[in-house]
């Protein structure tokens, strides 16, 4: 007879636990990241894939732009991969209201959802990702954390039905 509340319980307790960290938690941290600000301009980050035993993959460097006309902007992603290949992605993100964002590119199935508070962001969005001539719908938990001097750390986790595929992790730099 125990078994069945026993095994409820355990399931909603280890499906909060997935529940993260809130963007709220950042509140009060500086520097605080104003996308328009951050993101208008040139930029270039430096980062890699790394699978879910931690081994890297694939390493990048991208090249941006972007521009913001009110709560509108745009921002051009050029990747050149340790490969050799290179593309491109283009996000339109629009503000909604002082912490939530909505972003949108041809990769992403839907819209990305974003909450900022203080220095930190963070997206939440499914990628259309190739994969030996197929393509996966590949979650992201996206967190981006403002360091100043023009720094910017980022760190997404993927995952496919529930299971971690690994993480990408990238260092942005405000300027060419």
């Amino acid at each position: 007879m125990l078994k069945k509340p026993l095994a409820i319980l355990c399931t909603v307790l280890g499906l909060s636990g997935c529940s993260g960290v809130s963007p709220e938690v950042y509140r009060d941290q500086t520097p605080t990241l104003d996308l328009a600000t951050y993101f208008n301009g040139p930029l270039t980050a430096w980062g890699y894939f790394a699978d879910r035993s931690g081994e890297v993959k694939r390493r990048f460097t991208v090249k941006m732009t972007g521009e913001w006309h009110g709560n509108q902007g745009t921002l051009t992603e050029d990747f050149f991969w340790s490969d050799g290949t290179t593309t491109q992605r283009i996000w339109r993100i629009t503000r909604l209201d002082a912490h939530r964002y909505v972003g949108r590119a041809d990769d992403v199935k839907g819209d990305a959802d974003g909450v900022a508070y203080g220095n930190a962001l963070q997206w939440k969005y499914t990628l259309l990702l190739p994969v030996d001539g197929k393509t996966w719908e590949v979650q992201f938990d996206d967190w981006m954390y403002l360091m100043g001097d023009g720094v910017m750390l980022n760190k997404s986790e993927m995952r496919k039905f529930g299971f971690k595929l690994g993480e990408v992790v990238i260092a942005f730099r405000k300027g060419p």
